[in-house]
């Protein structure tokens, strides 16, 4: 089972016993694991972030949007990504439009996302499986453009809708120059056929890793080991997309303004900054293991986490409770974000979708309106700010959650008393904000809260995600794995206990088992517990209804495997 797998869809063995482990005990867990995207190369071959090839490419990489920045007309940096991905896509490239305007300077950064702004907010996985769409989402979004850097964001080098687009950068050279961004050696790239097309993502990176020695495609791919959870890359591999991207962007963006050249020795130091960042912020363990315990009962008593924020730390609470639902399992009201001004401070390229519903109301007063008046003592909300950005708004709001009597925690410098380092300077240019690594920490600190919480709640079996929604083919083909390794069974039978679960069918009809894997994860998007309910029938060999009892009677997949097999 495992030597088979990419390193980014490994089992970690830091984090094995996870599901039965303490609230301290798992943010320690997560610190070890964090702390791997640090490592230097441990013999195995693997790029890793500081390795020499990886530092160079960022150098040649910041150069390009370096000259972009100096001379925007007819000209874009594109970041793109589906899931966690677009959505860090989508705050970088908002964080440094920001940092362009107030400097007066032309905005040149867009975002895509597959399955558009929605996807923001909520799982939207099938579009990840298309690469025409994403071809599509591209051309239509560098209309007119006549240089465009195209960032391809692909954790696990398998987005069907990122191979599309790096697909159609190769296509027309004279216009694009790709990047892609991911956390695999370039070998591990998926090699599955792609539905309408006629490549694969291995043989897209087999045609950039030709392109690169003359400068017309570029690969940054470090390995930064097994995900805590295994293969949920919204931890480290949405960690270390941050830090690439906030270093190669700020170090353009520092040469094209402030004649502050990019070279290694910037890059080094950027990187060892966010270093800094992950040890400051796990030097507070007690403090965040009081929040995620705080938060893992709320969830075991069937109330609710609320994360209420301001700037860009309210978009990475937005980010994060979009991504309980489709890791966990998890209803879409257990953990929500709020953000201050809705979406005029979001400034998402669709504009309010609150027209979709009540999932996507996202400012505090829909918070007020709509989730306050049914707050119990136990819920739990955090209140995400910097001292210096609301002046007394988080004293208010507080206050008036107070009343409720819910717990509340702030997540702060001033509450969890970090004491952050200056920021790191060249001569005297700033290159790394202090922002920049309050945003990392506090993506840290939330993954640590969600991910604790629905671990303690039992959402977690060893450290996988055996509650996961399988939503797209590579969900589904994850699902089939670890059915195979934690049953012992056969690839055919547990993907046929899967179809069960899916189709909620005892016996399998023809048109079900000649169906393709898209059909499958269509029904499947409808269903819950797919994976626990196939897995009680391995184990037991049971019928379907009695194994959906089974895990009425005890919800934690972990205590009611231990019963099949007692």
């Amino acid at each position: 089972y495992e030597p088979s797998l990419p390193v980014s869809e490994k089992s970690n063995p830091l984090t094995g016993d996870i599901d039965r482990a303490s609230a301290s005990t798992i943010v320690r867990m997560l610190q070890a694991c964090d702390g791997q995207m640090f490592e230097e190369d441990a013999g195995v071959g693997y790029q890793r972030l500081f390795s020499k090839e990886v530092v160079e490419t960022m150098v040649e990489v910041a150069k390009k949007v370096e000259l972009i920045l100096k001379d925007p007309q007819d000209s874009l940096v594109v970041l793109s990504g589906c899931g966690t991905s677009g959505r860090i896509a989508f705050l970088i490239a908002s964080c440094f439009n920001k940092r362009l305007k107030d400097i007066s300077q032309s905005l040149v950064f867009s975002y895509i996302i597959a399955g558009g702004d929605r996807a923001l907010f909520s799982s939207h996985e099938a579009p990840e499986d298309d690469g025409r769409l994403g071809m599509l989402m591209l051309k239509e979004a560098c209309e007119g453009k006549k240089r465009v850097l195209f960032f391809g964001i692909s954790c696990g080098l398998s987005a069907p809708f990122v191979a599309g687009q790096l697909d159609f950068c190769l296509q027309h050279p004279e216009v694009y120059i790709p990047v892609l961004i991911g956390f695999n050696p370039a070998h591990q790239a998926r090699n599955e056929p792609i539905a309408g097309c006629t490549f694969t993502f291995h043989s897209v990176m087999q045609r950039m890793l030709e392109l690169e020695q003359s400068q017309k495609a570029f690969i940054v791919s470090p390995a930064v080991g097994p995900e805590a959870i295994s293969g949920s890359s919204r931890m480290k591999g949405g960690s270390a997309t941050m830090i690439l991207l906030e270093v190669i962007l700020s170090a353009a963006q520092a040469a094209a303004f402030t004649r502050a050249p990019v070279t290694e020795k910037v890059i080094l130091q950027s990187m060892l900054a966010y270093k800094s960042t992950v040890d400051v912020t796990y030097s507070h363990t007690e403090r965040i293991s009081t929040l995620v315990e705080a938060a893992g009962k709320s969830l075991r008593c069937s109330g609710r986490v609320c994360y209420l924020g301001w700037g860009s730390l309210a978009v990475l609470g937005l980010i994060d409770a979009s991504e309980c639902n489709p890791t966990f399992g998890a209803d879409y009201e257990d953990v929500r974000g709020f953000i201050a001004g809705g979406y005029a401070e979001l400034n998402n390229n669709e504009g309010p979708l609150t027209s979709l519903g009540p999932d996507f109301s996202i400012s505090h007063e829909d918070f007020l309106r709509l989730i306050l008046p049914l707050l119990t003592d136990r819920d739990t909300v955090l209140l995400l700010f910097t001292r210096s950005e609301v002046l007394g708004e988080d004293v208010q709001m507080a206050r008036r959650v107070r009343q409720k009597s819910v717990f509340v925690q702030n997540l702060c410098s001033s509450t969890l008393q970090i004491s952050w380092p200056s920021p790191l300077t060249e001569g005297s240019v700033q290159m790394l904000s202090l922002c920049q690594q309050w945003e990392l920490s506090t993506k840290l600190l939330l993954n640590a809260v969600s991910t604790g919480a629905h671990v303690l709640k039992g959402k977690v079996y060893q450290n996988h995600m055996v509650d996961v929604q399988v939503t797209n083919t590579k969900l589904f083909r994850r699902a089939a794995r670890l059915l195979q390794k934690l049953s012992g069974h056969p690839k055919l039978q547990c993907e046929e206990a899967l179809l069960k679960a899916i189709y909620q069918s005892e016996q399998l009809t023809s048109d079900i088992t000649s169906s393709d894997v898209g059909t499958h994860t269509l029904v499947a998007k409808h269903r819950t517990r797919v994976v626990p309910l196939a897995l009680i029938l391995l184990l037991t060999n049971c019928s379907l209804k009695e194994a959906e009892s089974r895990l009425q009677q005890q919800p934690i997949v972990r205590e009611v495997v231990v019963l099949c097999l007692s």
